[in-house]
């Protein structure tokens, strides 16, 4: 073949884009990333930003009895992973000139009002608290149950688990027949009546100190009123309430 053909190498100078052809190859494009936006935001959710389920805890509190138990069963319910509480009072009944001759402190304004019996449809569990009367449930607390027609007319609490908690003035006051009429509230409803039992343990059987409770839930001896919860009823309460988060979990996960 003649001089300069395509089988003899070429001596000419490599031009400035033959240089850019002879260059090393380019690094491959990066890998096409799949990822969904909603994979994404799974991958960056950090599990304190995860929806918790959630316990109410409602209830009626004259003389801050009832109201210290609730307080420290919310301490237990929060100190379960993934399930926290909310503390809420019933509406009071009676005028403000008769709870001042019964002498009632005014009630805390940290812990608010609950708006409507509505709010229980979107609870995962709910505690109710209240003293007794006569063996039952304080009229308070009965008035917020007879407000709840329009749930139980759309069975809105059918399947919910609930539980009780009371305080007595007296051993022999109801500890166990305040909680036990008032399951009546939640049979109607179809809600599921969760009693702690004795899985409290040794503390249910304590008899060197007067305690409250029972294994249908946590009490507290109110006396004349000025005797307040003792350490041993708080724990059986705050017990309590990391019971039933573990009993709502559970039945979350099914």
């Amino acid at each position: 073949m003649g001089k300069g053909g395509g089988c003899v190498p070429s001596k000419k100078k490599p031009s400035a884009a033959d240089a850019a052809d002879d260059s090393p190859p380019t690094a491959p494009p990066p890998a096409i990333d799949n990822t969904t936006e909603n994979d994404a935001a799974v991958q960056t959710t950090s599990p304190s930003s995860i929806s918790k389920l959630k316990i109410l805890i409602v209830f009626y509190s004259m003389y801050g009895h009832v109201e210290g138990l609730a307080r420290r069963m919310k301490k237990g319910v929060d100190g379960v992973e993934g399930v926290e509480a909310a503390l809420l009072r019933v509406p009071e009944t009676l005028p403000a000139d008769v709870l001042e001759k019964m002498k009632a402190p005014p009630k805390d304004d940290e812990i608010p009002e609950i708006s409507s019996a509505a709010e229980l449809a979107a609870a995962d569990g709910v505690l109710f608290g209240f003293p007794t009367r006569y063996g039952c449930m304080a009229a308070q607390m009965k008035a917020f149950f007879d407000s709840t027609g329009q749930l139980w007319k759309e069975q809105k609490l059918a399947g919910k688990p609930a539980g009780f908690f009371v305080s007595t003035g007296t051993q022999g006051g109801g500890q166990e027949t305040t909680a036990w009429t008032a399951i009546t509230q939640l049979a109607h409803h179809g809600m599921l009546f969760v009693p702690i039992g004795y899985t409290f343990g040794a503390g249910m059987f304590k008899m060197d100190s007067i305690r409250g409770g029972s294994p249908y839930g946590a009490g507290v001896f109110a006396g004349d009123g000025t005797r307040g919860p003792s350490e041993t009823e708080l724990a059986l309460a705050e017990h309590q309430g990391k019971y039933m988060a573990a009993v709502v979990k559970r039945l979350a996960q099914n």
